[in-house]
């Protein structure tokens, strides 16, 4: 007798429910009315999952615009599933606002969060409590829009681990519940996960626990336990991208400080912050301006062609070798379009000649150095890409007090530069960005360097974060320390002492020190019982770290390169990591783009006997 099959999905965050839309939307065409038993397994509830739970300060904020987050594909998505449109989160606000659609079923949206909603705008930057509330929204959306023959079951627990051999079905394990899941297939969708402290950090905690010195490894900002960091202190912070802003506001505003006229006024429990990083600046502002006329089209010279000539290489593949010449040529392709279509006055000729110029040139060669030199007669019409990822590059000062100007000039100047459309090559580049990390995403690991500099660039805070950080530079609360920072432990004085290469000699010393990034993924020192099971069942891990996965499906890779026939996984843990499980309207959205690859090749297996217990039954 033919029975339901089960498939089985681990973590129901935002990117658990953006497969369970693109099963509902490919369903009709490839599994048609046939039953299916889908296990939601989270201990949050779907939808928000752990990063954008209802349940963390209100403070914190989303880092994109409302206008830019969707969960909705449309004909950018290079995909072969249809296209099911949405509204994005500032005109799901809208709807709301107008009664034509109603909030979630069963949640408590507490009276700020509705005030929220009735002010929202397009250039908004809405709270994560706010993005949680259409995130659950979505993915009531999402199990609607399944054929009735499909039964959703959601478990509050954990997955401890998948067992059951190649070519049966699997059992996932709970931890609270004795006996197994049955899945047909299992699909992981875990997104950003703990692990356990590297071995620099080990040593640095077990230095403060003998000193009495407090040490924060790397962890999700809104979970860390920050009353440990006293009032007054000073305390030291390696890291300045989007974990030092949350650390900032939860120890400014979260211990009831606030601005006035923008000046900080202090409140007194806040710690002094002495920031620093590799490259000792924060990341470069969002951008503050919509986009106006002609797009170029993209990707150009960095498209699936060339992706596909990689992918049959044999060996690894460099990425400054093989990749980053391409990279900058698609980036320099897109700031030059915008630079003659929107500000020809800042250049020479025209842009068709250009064009087939550009076209031709090697990306590295001189020839093409020459081209823009002749073109764009003011170099900071240029595009320096080293510039813009190592802007502290060579600068030197006597000491961190002469310092604070430089970093503060900095970011004055990059607020703005990117809030001014006369500087609207800048969006165009960003837009290449985009493009270029949906193709890179199909290479799988290729280093942490490309996704460093991408967030550089691409990720930063919203305008009005470095505005506040500015603020409370000029109190005295936060001060920089340059790029190169140093962390070293003085045993001798029982204190954590921090330097940098752009202040030569100059220390700082704290009882304090903490660590603004998340934890680094690691096989070996992941907090995830389910991953470690997988590793000691054979799936295959990267050098980075990641998940070996299929770049087309997302199917979990053993150690010889074999992928499962009954294990997929997707997310930031894996060797497909694409960016944000949702992403910017008209972009390409390559999460989506795999997030249905998946959903129709777990569709086709789940419909044959293998996973019905017999033959297949009539749709």
């Amino acid at each position: 007798m033919n029975r339901a099959p089960a498939l089985v999905v681990v973590g129901a965050g935002p990117r658990g429910t953006g497969l369970i839309e693109r099963i509902a939307a490919n369903a009709p065409e490839i599994h048609g009315n046939r039953p299916l038993d889908i296990h939601l397994v989270d201990p949050h509830p779907p939808g928000a999952g752990r990063v954008w739970r209802h349940d963390q300060s209100p403070l914190l904020w989303m880092n994109s615009m409302a206008e830019d987050v969707t969960m909705f594909t449309d004909e950018t998505v290079r995909q072969e599933g249809p296209v099911r449109p949405g509204p994005a989160l500032h005109a799901w606000a809208a709807r709301i606002r107008d009664g034509r659609i109603a909030l979630p079923g069963g949640s408590a949206v507490e009276p700020v969060l509705l005030d929220e909603i009735r002010a929202l705008k397009g250039d908004d930057f809405p709270s994560r409590r706010l993005q949680g509330v259409y995130l659950r929204w979505v993915h009531e959306q999402a199990v609607a829009a399944l054929p009735g023959s499909v039964a959703v079951h959601w478990h509050r627990d954990r997955a401890v681990r998948v067992t059951g051999a190649r070519d049966g079905r699997q059992q996932v394990w709970l931890e609270t519940r004795e006996e197994p899941l049955p899945a047909d297939l299992v699909v992981l969708t875990l997104g950003h996960l703990d692990a356990e402290p590297e071995p620099e950090h080990v040593e640095l905690t077990a230095f403060a626990a003998r000193h009495g010195l407090v040490h924060l490894p790397p962890d999700f900002t809104a979970d860390t336990d920050l009353t440990r960091l006293p009032a007054g202190e000073p305390v030291l912070v390696r890291g300045f991208g989007l974990a030092f802003v949350d650390l900032m506001v939860l120890l400014t505003e979260g211990r009831g400080g606030r601005y006035e006229n923008g000046a900080y006024v202090p409140s007194g429990r806040e710690p002094v912050l002495h920031v620093g990083s590799r490259r000792g600046v924060p990341y470069h502002s969002k951008i503050g301006y919509p986009w106006r006329g002609e797009r170029a089209t993209l990707p150009r010279f960095l498209g699936p062609d060339l992706i596909e000539e990689l992918l049959k290489r044999d060996g690894p593949v460099d990425f400054r070798r093989d990749l980053w010449p391409h990279v900058g040529k698609e980036l320099g392709y897109a700031h030059y379009h915008r630079l003659f279509t929107a500000h020809p006055e800042r250049t020479r000729g025209d842009w068709s000649a250009f064009e087939a110029e550009y076209a031709a040139a090697d990306p590295a060669g001189p020839a093409l150095r020459a081209l823009v030199r002749d073109a764009v007669p003011d170099p900071a019409d240029r595009l320096d890409l080293e510039a813009l990822d190592r802007p502290l590059e060579g600068v030197r000062r006597p000491s961190f007090d002469a310092l604070q100007e430089v970093l503060r000039a900095h970011i004055t100047d990059d607020l703005a530069r990117r809030h001014d459309p006369e500087h609207s090559p800048d969006l165009a580049v960003f837009l290449a960005l985009l493009s270029a990390y949906g193709q890179l995403s199909r290479l799988g690991d290729i280093g942490d360097w490309w996704h460093g500099f991408f967030s550089h660039l691409a990720s930063g805070p919203p305008g009005p974060r470095l505005r506040r950080l500015l603020a409370l530079s000029r109190a005295g609360v936060v001060r920089f320390l340059g790029a190169g920072m140093t962390v070293a432990a003085d045993e001798e004085r029982g204190l954590f002492v921090a330097g940098s290469a752009t202040v030569p000699g100059g220390r700082v010393e704290a009882r304090a020190l903490v660590e603004a990034r998340l934890p680094a993924p690691s096989p070996d020192r992941t907090r995830s019982p389910l991953l470690r099971s997988l590793y000691e069942d054979g799936a295959a891990a990267t050098g980075s770290g990641l998940l070996s996965v299929d770049p087309d499906d997302g199917r979990i890779l053993d150690r010889d390169g074999r992928p499962h026939p009954r294990r997929f996984a997707l997310g930031p843990f894996t060797t497909g990591r694409a960016g944000a499980a949702f992403t910017r309207p008209r972009t390409g959205g390559p999460a989506f783009r795999q997030n249905d690859a998946t959903a129709r090749r777990a569709l086709a297996l789940l419909r044959g006997p293998d996973c019905t217990g017999g033959g297949p039954r009539d749709a």
